[in-house]
């Protein structure tokens, strides 16, 4: 799990900074694995190398609104759905982080290895690798 502080304009124009949260569980991982011919990691990595913008866009549209979330007040939960998805979706909050990581590889990267469980990652990038 990864918590993105992040400050922006309201379209009240009132400026707030806020913490938004993004996990992917592991059984999430593995769904997104296995419904992708060939896994994640290779899928992500042939989009990139193929430089097909698009396809990348709608790719990190996907992961940042699919690992979106609240953390419940007793810390047992992470909730998501569809609805908080499309409020986050929003906002000027989700608008700073698309273009913080469509613009900045390095961001991009660690976003994606935060809100993936580190030991999955290891097991996606070595599938990519293949």
């Amino acid at each position: 799990m990864i918590k993105k502080t992040i400050t922006y304009m309201g379209f009240d124009g009132v400026e707030r900074t806020e913490d938004f949260y993004f996990n992917l569980t592991k059984a999430e991982v593995m769904k997104k694995q296995m419904s992708t011919q060939g896994g994640l990691g290779e899928k992500i990595q042939r989009i990139v190398a193929s430089q097909d913008q698009p396809e990348i866009i709608r790719i990190f549209e996907e992961l940042i609104l699919d690992a979106y979330g609240v953390k419940s007040d007793d810390g047992k939960r992470f909730i998501k759905s569809k609805e908080l998805s499309i409020a986050f979706s929003q906002t000027e909050a989700f608008s700073q982080l698309f273009m913080e990581l469509a613009e900045d590889d390095k961001k991009a990267a660690e976003f994606v290895n935060g809100i993936i469980p580190a030991d999955m990652s290891k097991q996606i990038a070595a599938s990519a690798k293949k």
